[in-house]
């Protein structure tokens, strides 16, 4: 079972960096899409919902070709959540929502990534509603809540990304007088979304868009995509200190187009400015039984380069403090640093 102890290492903000949320609807069925998306457009971090596929089946080796390292919730035929890390390894905070042991869907995925706590997130459709299903949506949702005001409350630069399967207003929905009889558009799920954000957090789409008709979502009928008769559902939820740094939000519309593509469409967000420390906390840190499967998974030469940069960096510090002499390698000790330490992944050229 995992334990808790203080943050001792030193994690890094990049500079500049997305993140992406994106509702795959079956990982294996519609791999060579996934695999098209994360290669033209390589966001730093990926969250991908609706994986419909058990954990011994997620397609790890075509994903690590293209440089990311990956952490996964599986499940058979339904649910599944995962978090992809460009040249970094997620560390797995949580896996699952608290609240309630005994739902053992597989809904949440909470990592940390950059210095970043990223929690992924496939909130139940409801439907048909009222009923059952409808209940446990509103029950989940709940627990999302309680959760989320916990996360807010460690100050650490959060995002809560994810298919919520809520339309927040009627902006959110083409003709929404047509959903008013869906779970997504139900009152009391726009009532918990808007108590979610009303905690402090920050929808970034609607935040840089606050008047524009913009969707993540398009029923395969009724030429629903032709039409742009869509909904925004799939939100990027920010912390007051990350949103600070954000600098663009969006939805990469044309995969959406694409030969059997998803119903959903990648959202993303572009967050800007100088290399930050994250603020201290807690983190949660895997068992010996889940380090050496992560480490087993890891793309080729990753933990040699990683090596080889510690060494290159204790050598060089080595190096400066024979130098400077022992009073001032004291001194520099004693005095926070003020250059940029240089992370495994992080300082690589954009291609966007």
């Amino acid at each position: 079972m995992a334990r808790l102890k203080q943050l001792s290492a030193i994690n890094w903000v990049p500079a500049q960096m997305r993140i992406a949320t994106y509702n795959v609807n079956g990982i294996n069925g519609r791999l060579s899409v996934l695999l098209r998306w994360l290669k033209t457009h390589q966001p730093d971090v990926a969250c991908l919902q609706e994986l419909r596929a058990p954990q011994e089946k997620f397609p790890l080796k075509e994903i690590e070709a293209l440089g990311y390292h990956a952490l996964w919730h599986g499940q058979k035929s339904w649910n599944g959540v995962a978090i992809l890390g460009r040249g970094e390894r997620p560390i797995e905070l949580r896996r699952g929502l608290p609240g309630d042991p005994e739902d053992l869907h597989s809904r949440y995925l909470e990592a940390e990534l950059f210095g970043i706590t990223i929690g992924c997130l496939y909130l139940p459709n409801g439907n048909p509603a009222p009923g059952p299903k409808f209940d446990y949506k509103l029950a989940w949702f709940r627990r999302l809540n309680a959760h989320a005001a916990a996360l807010l409350r460690t100050g650490r630069p959060t995002v809560l990304c994810g298919d919520y399967n809520a339309v927040p207003t009627p902006l959110d929905a083409y003709k929404p007088e047509r959903w008013v009889g869906d779970a997504v558009f139900f009152p009391q799920t726009r009532e918990l979304y808007r108590q979610l954000v009303a905690q402090g957090w920050t929808d970034a789409l609607r935040h840089l868009h606050p008047g524009e008709a913009i969707y993540t979502y398009w029923d395969y009928f009724r030429n629903a995509f032709g039409r742009n008769a869509g909904l925004r559902m799939d939100h990027l939820l920010l912390s007051p200190v990350l949103a600070k740094q954000l600098a663009a939000a969006g939805v990469d519309r044309e995969v959406r187009s694409w030969e059997k593509t998803s119903d959903h469409a990648p959202a993303w967000i572009d967050l800007k400015g100088s290399l930050t420390k994250a603020p201290k906390g807690k983190r949660r840190v895997s068992s010996s039984k889940e380090k050496s499967s992560r480490a087993t998974n890891a793309p080729a030469g990753h933990s040699h380069r990683t090596s080889q940069v510690r060494k290159r960096t204790q050598l060089k510090t080595k190096m400066e403090g024979k130098s400077a002499g022992p009073s001032a390698a004291r001194g520099q000790a004693s005095s926070s640093p003020k250059r940029k330490t240089k992370v495994q992944g992080l300082q690589r050229e954009k291609t966007r």
